[in-house]
C-alpha cells in the first residue's frame, strides 16, 4: 500500500500530550473535544474554522486520539482519491452499521470493492432512465396534493411532502411489483418508519434491522420463482455476480445492501429538495425564473436523464443548494498507514474530518459563500474553481453511487411542480438546522402554495 512519504521520528509524539505535539508538528490546535456525536459540532467547527483556518485537529478524549480536520482541496484529493487505498471509513462508521449493516456505506476495503463492482451496473444511465416514468407518477401525485391544498388556502408541509416522495420513489425502483404485495400483507407500508420516525437512535435500528426478516423472505420468493420478470434495484442485485468468482451475492450481504438503499437513499434526497424548496421560498426572483423555464420544458412526456441534466436552470439550483446545504456534511476517514498531508506527518490509526460543510464556504474558492447564488456554477463562473472545493456526494471511488439518480429525482420533481405551483415560505425567522449524520432542518418546512395558469406543457402531446 503506498503512502505519501517518510515520517520524521517525531510521529511518535503525536500521541503525546497534546502541547508536546503541537511544538512538535506546528499544526494548529484548538481544546480538546469530543466533536463527533455531538449538537454542539456544527458550531465548533464554525468557529474553529474562522480561528484555526482548513487544516487543525482536535484531541478527543473519549477516543484519547487526535482527529485531524482536513478542508483544503489538495489534502481532499489525495484522501479521496490519488492515495484513496489508504483511507477508510472512519469514526461514526460504527454506529451507522448497527443501522444498516455492512453494505456499501460503512463496508471497507475488497468486500467493499466487490460489493461496488457487483452494484454499479445497476446505477448505469440508460437503466437509471427506465426509473423516469416512476419518478413522474409519484411527483404527480403530489402535484394534485398540492392543488388540492391550494384550493383549500392550506399550507404544504414540505418536509413532509419531500420525505414520503422520495421514499415512495425510493420504494416502487428498489422493490418494484413487490410492493404492494407488502403493502397487502401488513395492510400498510412497514419502511413508512423511514419517513414517519425522525429520531435516529438505537431504537430506530433496531426497527429497521427488524425488516431484514421481510427481506429475507421476498429473496426466498424470488429465488423460487426464476421465471417471475421483474425490473427493478432488488432484482439487479439479485442477478449480480461477482466478476472474478462468478459468485451471487448471499442473503446476508442482499438484505445489507436492500436496507443501505432504502434509508440511505431517502434521507439524503429528502434533505436536498426540502432545502432547495426552502432557498427558492426565500428567493422568489430565483423561483419565478426557474419556474418559466420549467415551463418551457416537455413535460407533457416522461423526460430522460440527458434531458434533465440539459436543464440548466435547474441544476445550478439544486447545485447551489448542494453547495450550501450538504446532506453529508462530514466525510469521516482513517488512515490505515502512515501518510504526509499538506507536507505534515500523519500517523497510521489517525482520524479525519473532512467536512463539506466548509469546504463549500471557503472565501478562496467562492465570491460571497454565504450567498445563494446559482449563477456562480454557470459555465463562464465554474471555469478554473479547483474540482475539490464541491464535494456534496464526495468524489473518487466511494463517491456516492446514486448521485445520477437523485440529481434526476430532484430535478423532476422541481420541474414539473414549478410549471405549476408558486411556493412561499410561512415562516420567514432563520432555520433551526439538525447537523448530525445529516444536514437538515430541524423543524418542519410549511409554504403557502399557490396554483399557476396552465401552461404550454399541459397543452403538450406526449410523444
Amino acid at each position: 500500500m503506498s503512502i505519501g512519504g517518510s515520517l520524521p521520528d517525531t510521529v511518535g509524539l503525536m500521541e503525546a500530550e497534546p502541547s508536546m505535539a503541537l511544538r512538535a508538528t506546528g499544526i494548529p490546535e484548538p481544546e480538546a473535544y469530543d466533536l463527533e456525536g455531538s449538537e454542539e459540532s456544527l458550531e465548533r467547527l464554525r468557529r474553529y474554522a474562522s480561528e484555526y483556518g482548513d487544516f487543525y485537529r482536535v484531541f478527543s478524549p473519549r477516543r484519547g486520539s487526535y482527529t485531524y480536520v482536513v478542508n483544503r482541496p489538495a489534502a481532499i484529493k489525495r484522501i479521496l482519491l490519488t492515495n484513496h487505498h489508504n483511507y477508510v471509513k472512519g469514526v461514526g462508521t460504527d454506529q451507522i452499521s448497527i443501522l444498516l449493516g455492512h453494505g456499501i456505506m460503512t463496508s471497507n476495503g475488497e468486500y467493499w470493492h466487490r460489493q461496488r463492482r457487483m452494484l454499479q451496473p445497476a446505477f448505469h444511465r440508460r437503466v437509471l432512465t427506465r426509473f423516469g416514468p416512476v419518478i413522474a407518477a409519484v411527483t404527480d401525485a403530489c402535484a394534485q396534493r398540492w392543488g388540492e391544498r391550494a384550493r383549500r388556502g392550506e399550507p404544504v408541509n414540505i418536509t413532509e411532502e419531500a420525505s414520503a416522495l422520495t421514499l415512495e420513489i425510493n420504494l416502487r425502483a428498489i422493490f418494484g411489483s413487490d410492493l404492494q404485495l407488502i403493502r397487502e400483507r401488513f395492510g400498510s407500508n412497514p419502511f413508512d418508519i423511514v419517513h414517519t420516525e425522525s429520531k435516529r437512535d438505537l431504537r430506530f435500528a433496531y426497527r429497521v434491522r427488524s425488516l431484514a426478516a421481510l427481506i429475507r423472505e421476498l429473496i426466498a420468493r424470488r429465488r423460487a420463482h426464476p421465471e417471475e420478470q421483474h425490473f427493478d434495484f432488488f432484482a439487479m442485485a439479485l442477478a449480480a455476480r461477482d466478476r472474478e468468482t462468478g459468485a451471487v451475492m448471499t442473503d446476508r450481504e442482499l438484505v445489507d445492501e436492500v436496507l443501505t438503499l432504502v434509508v440511505a437513499g431517502h434521507e439524503t434526497t429528502a434533505s436536498t429538495l426540502t432545502w432547495t424548496w426552502y432557498m427558492l421560498g426565500r428567493h422568489p426572483q430565483v423561483q419565478e425564473e426557474l419556474s418559466a423555464s420549467a415551463s418551457a420544458l416537455p413535460l407533457g412526456r416522461v423526460p430522460d436523464i440527458d434531458e434533465m441534466e440539459a436543464w440548466s436552470s435547474g441544476q445550478k439550483v439544486i447545485k447551489e443548494t448542494l453547495r450550501l446545504c450538504p446532506p453529508g456534511w462530514i466525510i469521516s476517514r482513517r488512515a490505515l498507514a502512515a501518510d504526509v498531508l499538506l507536507g505534515e506527518p500523519i500517523a497510521a490509526g489517525t482520524d479525519i474530518f473532512i467536512s463539506p460543510y466548509f469546504v463549500h464556504r471557503h472565501p478562496l474558492h467562492w465570491a460571497s459563500p454565504e450567498r445563494f447564488d446559482p449563477e456562480r456554477f454557470a459555465e463562464s463562473s465554474s471555469a478554473g474553481r479547483d474540482r475539490f472545493a464541491y464535494i456534496p456526494f464526495g468524489v473518487g471511488p466511494r463517491h456516492c453511487i446514486g448521485e445520477a439518480l437523485a440529481m434526476y429525482e430532484i430535478a423532476m420533481h422541481l420541474a414539473r411542480l414549478l410549471a405549476r405551483f408558486r411556493l412561499t415560505p410561512v415562516d420567514a425567522s432563520p432555520p433551526h438546522v439538525e447537523a448530525r449524520i445529516n444536514y437538515r432542518l430541524r423543524s418542519d418546512l410549511l409554504m403557502r402554495v399557490e396554483a399557476l395558469r396552465p401552461t404550454a406543457h399541459k397543452r403538450a402531446r406526449p410523444e
